[in-house]
């Protein structure tokens, strides 16, 4: 049997900016708890969550953990997420197993901009939420106007339930509005006195009181029929109604702690154990084709895979979520994803980087197993029989590109190998080998998350590698009708080689009325790879060209269409049409019109009033109203084109347009323009033209840096 039914299981994700504690207060409830006898710091690069050399080298946490307590009869899974936006994907995952978030705010700071962004992830899943004051020892703490900026962002359901005597250096005293009673701590933290409510207090404790029982009242029709009849609720009636709103992402309650001096931490918890709903609690689990899937230990065997770690010298760790049913050890389960039956050798529950075995974990736990053969990230695992998909996690897009390349020559398979895995552990993560630009591209969430990666393929893979700046994929056009003709002629012994090609080029566009003053004899419309078209138009009359031959001069055409001839980039929206030409009996061949019809659309092209265009990206910054200055100054430093400006509290939502080519590490230049108190988010929008001088500019550096090149 089980040690705990689903009832007594509470998995919460600790969230907040990166700086609010979320690992102190990690460590404080682990002591609180027994499971460890000595809280770690992260000074001392001693905490249970971050274990990781490279988190002890960097000081802040990098990747989630799970840990484990147990707390008067519970179980607490506690899922520490970072506080970096480099990181967002660490914190969405565990948002999606996680059943109740912690938000932690930095009393010293109030409302930051990671936590409005984390906040956007809770709203997403409607994961219950409590918010924890946090750092309410030290002497620039203002309780008032953190609780103030959190109603201004979340809206009036933050309500509170506790605020602290003396906030400052001085903190030691907590006031209960649900329970009416005042905590008082030691210098030690830990357990506290329950105290009377001063006389200086009583009369705003019970009007905070009052207020919290109104809140509580107004989201549940019962508990407001009983307010109405005795003008109170009783504790157990207060905190049933707290769950039920809770639950239904309704209330957000407001606690007050000071993890590193441990004060605040024990009634936190026995809040989440008394108040907070499990998993069983939460609406059924959608099913991607359909229907739902509840939370029940006796219902099918379900888990869902939610991250993936490779460790040294044991192999991949999966780390998971039992949806449903029961998991015993040497059970057989068939991945949904890739039809492949895998078996759970191992079951653990974790604290931290120790692995703990365990023969069974029930609906509602999260563990993790090894060695799974052909599962990842997303998949769904089911006993056999069923045919069970959850929904995947939609994990944030890229904001930053980079090019990566070996150090050392040779070691290409071992790099691709190492990026793979890196892959598989970190679906943020995206690797592109671009045949366009001729490098390998890495995709990812900010500079931090680029100097992670850097860091793992050096100390794990063993890899020395450089980053670059990557190219910029330009395009090319024209913007006026042009003819040319080019002659292929060669003659070296033997059979010689002869095409002669006649070409009309112009911009297309939908819609465009057919060629003038041509013969159509047929049309080809192509949709390119890279975006635009290619319309070929077959005007020859009177045979002076063989039919068997237009295929390759549109092969011609193509291959000066994948190397422009401005700067080498792709060609796109161009109507090609073929009206004259003459053969030889003897010499002409398919090379012999390929060569032909790339030059004679070349030399066409440059007649053509050619037009280099550039990706431009739709660019959105979160920041605070007093930095937007500072921003709008940079974008246009950088060629951007400001489409407008939201409100978000006293955040400012900057949207604008600016070339892919001026946002090279912008992540870095926000981060220090800020000192890290803004975000953004980017994605390609549309190719516009660039100016003539740069135009001039790129396409002068192109001629030398790749000579003419001869036609044969």
């Amino acid at each position: 049997m089980p040690e705990f039914d689903s009832n007594h299981v509470k998995n919460i994700a600790l969230l907040g900016h990166s700086g609010s504690g979320k690992t102190t207060l990690a460590e404080s409830m682990l002591f609180e708890a027994g499971l460890i006898t000595r809280r770690g710091s992260i000074e001392e690069k001693n905490t249970v969550g971050d274990y990781t050399d490279l988190e002890k080298e960097r000081g802040n946490s990098i990747f989630s953990k799970l840990l484990h307590t147990h707390w008067r009869g519970y179980k607490i899974n506690i899922l520490d997420t970072p506080g970096y936006d480099d990181f967002a994907g660490e914190v969405i995952s565990a948002l999606r197993v996680a059943d109740t978030g912690v938000m932690l705010l930095n009393a010293t700071e109030g409302v930051e901009v990671g936590t409005d962004i984390i906040w956007e992830y809770t709203e997403k899943f409607k994961t219950p939420t409590i918010f924890l004051v946090n750092k309410l020892d030290d002497e620039k703490a203002d309780f008032e106007k953190t609780l103030q900026e959190a109603k201004n962002h979340f809206g009036t359901n933050v309500v509170l339930v506790q605020y602290p005597l003396n906030a400052g250096a001085g903190f030691n005293a907590i006031i209960d509005v649900l329970t009416l009673i005042m905590y008082q701590y030691d210098e030690k933290g830990g357990k506290p006195k329950k105290l009377p409510i001063p006389d200086s207090e009583k009369a705003k404790a019970e009007a905070l009181h009052k207020e919290l029982i109104e809140s509580i009242a107004s989201n549940d029709e019962t508990l407001m029929e009983k307010y109405f009849d005795r003008g109170e609720l009783t504790e157990d009636e207060m905190k049933e109604g707290l769950h039920l709103s809770m639950r239904r992402h309704d209330l957000f309650p407001v606690f007050c702690a000071s993890a590193i001096q441990n004060r605040g931490v024990a009634r936190l918890m026995g809040y989440i154990d008394n108040v907070v709903p499990p998993s069983c609690e939460m609406p059924p689990q959608p099913l991607k084709s359909g229907g739902t899937l509840p939370c029940d230990s006796n219902g099918p065997a379900c888990i869902f895979i939610y991250k993936t770690v490779n460790e040294p010298h044991i192999g991949e760790l999966s780390y998971f979520k039992v949806f449903s049913g029961t998991i015993r050890s040497g059970m057989e389960l068939v991945n949904e994803n890739t039809g492949v039956t895998e078996r759970i050798n191992q079951l653990y529950v974790m604290e931290g980087n120790k692995r703990i075995n365990v023969n069974e974990l029930i609906a509602g736990d999260i563990g993790a197993t090894l060695k799974l053969k052909n599962t990842h990230v997303n998949n769904t695992l089911h006993e056999k029989g069923k045919q069970l998909e959850l929904m995947p996690i939609v994990f944030p897009e890229p904001v930053m590109s980079i090019a990566i390349a070996n150090s050392k020559k040779g070691e290409e398979e071992k790099l691709a190998s190492a990026m793979h895995q890196l892959r598989e552990e970190d679906p943020t993560l995206t690797v592109e080998v671009s045949t366009e630009l001729g490098q390998t591209l890495l995709h990812c969430q900010g500079d931090m998350h680029l100097s992670v990666i850097k860091w793992k393929l050096q100390n794990i893979y063993h890899l020395d590698v450089v980053y670059a700046k990557p190219k910029i994929a330009y395009r090319e056009t024209i913007r006026s009708k042009a003819e040319a003709s080019y002659r292929h002629k060669k003659q070296s012994g033997g059979s010689g080689q002869f095409g002669e090609v006649s070409i009309r080029i112009e911009p297309w566009y939908e819609g465009m009325p057919e060629p003038e003053a041509l013969n159509v004899r047929g049309r080809e419309i192509i949709d390119l790879p890279w975006g635009g078209k290619l319309v070929y138009y077959n005007c020859i009359v009177g045979g002076v060209i063989d039919a068997r031959f237009l295929p390759s001069i549109m092969k011609g055409l193509m291959e000066k269409m994948h190397n422009g001839p401005l700067t080498g980039s792709y060609v796109r929206d161009v109507r090609v049409s073929v009206f004259d030409g003459k053969m030889h009996p003897v010499d002409s061949n398919d090379i012999s019109f390929k060569i032909a019809g790339m030059m004679a659309f070349k030399d066409a092209f440059q007649r053509a009033n050619p037009l280099l265009m550039e990706p431009i990206l739709a660019l959105e910054i979160l920041a605070p109203d007093e930095l937007t200055g500072a921003i709008l100054g940079d974008l246009q430093m950088r060629r951007g084109m400001i489409e407008g400006f939201n409100n978000e509290g006293h955040f400012t939502v900057v949207n604008a347009r600016v070339p892919t080519s001026e946002m090279y590490q912008y992540a870095s230049a926000l981060r220090s323009l800020t000192q890290g108190k803004a975000r953004f988010r980017m994605k390609f929008d549309h190719y516009a033209p660039v100016s003539p001088d740069l135009q001039k500019k790129l396409t002068e550096t192109y001629k030398k840096e790749v000579p003419e090149l001869v036609e044969a």
